[in-house]
């Protein structure tokens, strides 16, 4: 299927939040499955809205996810003739009509059909009026284009792959709107144009688009133009059960790379949902590829979970090595090493987690509250001979050591063991011990047992 072509089209308006994501890895992910294209395309026909700063944006957030685009990015602003042509075909052939119903009367006309039992849709009262009155009426009133639609018989059959043909019934539909009273295009026509100008032969998005969708096909049948298959999958909701969108609280994108989440935490988090097949072993884009069975994707709505994500962010950071590693934790730490990184890889769940280890590169990092409670405890004389007894030995030998302060000071346990863990890492949990000594050296681990015993 190497003639596939697939696109994400986001408005340029605002940040990448994980609703756009879903939508853009989905249909990333069904091209490079069949050897396809990808497009990226930016509808930015709101002028108003559309900022250049949002198309850099939402193109380093892809590039950042790995979702790689080809060619250059399209704009739908620069198809906007073909918009118009569409428009001028559509009434010529009586399928489109301008409508002068003022909102106060459309909200009567809805009031009235709910009154009577019937769905609140237009009512088609400016179908009938000439093209001849309209284009009269036109130069004192305002005005917006519809689709004439509505009909008491036939039907639409939107093509979908997950739910096979999906039929409505036009006595179903309404008679939108395409054009605002401002002359500015909704998003229905120029989306299927642009579909149709840039070849999509497949289009994966939620479905609360399945009645767009029907829009769509009806208005690209009646133009005689490609029609694509369209996958509409279940919705993304927050943990709340509610539809998640960047005005219900989405993360951006940008928000959780600042926050120092793994790309690919993210992409693995995204891709399983509604996705139940995807084996847990497939740990990077190649594999998750090869996993990838658009037929599974469910149609049933998915629930988003910020701690799946996080947890895909430990387990893909434990299988970092200390060099990939590294350039995450030197944006917390500059001076790190690779060989701090090694030592605590084990104990981060986040990058930032580094921070808690700093007194293994500087004595006089300053100590939490619980690790400073365990010095405090210490037995009188504790640090003494441990620093005694440390300087004394002619080796760099954790347990030689240990054993030596508790024959010395009749400790055991945790009153042996986590004092001296304490002063040299200034955490109560962390990398084994014998990786502690090796790493602070012969000098390193007398420094922190004498700003132990001289704070």
């Amino acid at each position: 299927m190497t003639n596939m072509v697939t696109r994400f089209a986001p408005s340029p308006t605002g940040l990448l939040h994980l609703g756009n994501v879903r939508t853009a890895l989905l249909n990333w992910l069904y091209a490079r499955k069949h050897g396809g294209r990808f497009l990226l395309r930016f509808e930015d026909t709101d002028a108003s809205r559309s900022e250049t700063e949002f198309v850099q944006a939402i193109e380093k957030d892809l590039q950042w996810l790995g979702l790689d685009w080809d060619g250059d990015a399209l704009f739908q602003s620069k198809h906007a003739g073909q918009h118009q042509d569409a428009l001028n075909q559509l009434e010529e052939k009586g399928l489109a009509y301008r409508c002068f119903c003022t909102e106060t009367q459309l909200n009567l006309d809805r009031k009235l059909a709910t009154s009577r039992g019937l769905p609140p849709r237009y009512s088609g009262k400016c179908r009938h009026i000439s093209t001849q009155e309209a284009c009269e009426r036109a130069k004192s009133e305002s005005f917006v284009w519809r689709l004439a639609i509505y009909a008491d018989e036939g039907e639409v059959c939107v093509p979908d792959a997950l739910r096979e043909d999906v039929i409505f019934a036009r006595r179903d539909l309404d008679d939108p709107v395409v054009v605002r009273s401002d002359g500015t295009f909704t998003f229905l026509l120029p989306n299927a144009i642009d579909d149709a100008v840039d070849g999509i032969t497949h289009a994966l998005r939620g479905d609360d688009h399945l009645t767009n969708s029907a829009y769509q096909v009806w208005l690209l049948e009646a133009l005689e133009l490609n029609v694509p298959t369209y996958l509409h999958h279940g919705l993304l909701l927050g943990e709340d059960g509610a539809k998640l969108s960047k005005r219900t609280g989405s993360h951006s994108v940008k928000d959780l790379r600042d926050e120092g989440l793994i790309a690919m935490a993210l992409v693995q988090a995204m891709a399983r949902l509604g996705h139940p097949n995807m084996p847990d072993d497939a740990l990077d884009m190649e594999a998750l590829l090869v996993a990838f069975d658009a037929e599974h994707i469910s149609t049933s709505s998915v629930k988003w979970s910020n701690d799946e994500m996080w947890r895909w962010h430990t387990r893909l950071l434990h299988h970092l090595d200390a060099d990939s590693l590294l350039p995450l934790v030197q944006k917390h730490i500059p001076e790190a090493s690779c060989e701090f990184v090694e030592l605590i890889r084990g104990n981060m769940e986040r990058v930032e987690d580094a921070l808690h280890f700093m007194r293994l590169l500087d004595v006089n990092a300053s100590l939490n509250k619980d690790a400073q409670a365990v010095i405090d405890g210490a037995e009188d004389g504790f640090y003494a001979t441990a620093l005694q007894l440390w300087q004394d030995s002619d080796t760099v030998d954790w347990k030689s050591w240990m054993n030596a302060v508790k024959a010395q000071t009749g400790c055991k346990g945790k009153q042996l063991f986590m004092p001296l863990r304490v002063a040299l890492s200034g955490e109560v949990h962390g990398p084994e011990m014998s990786a502690i000594v090796d790493f602070l050296g012969k000098d390193g681990v007398a420094e922190r047992l004498q700003d132990v015993l001289n704070p």
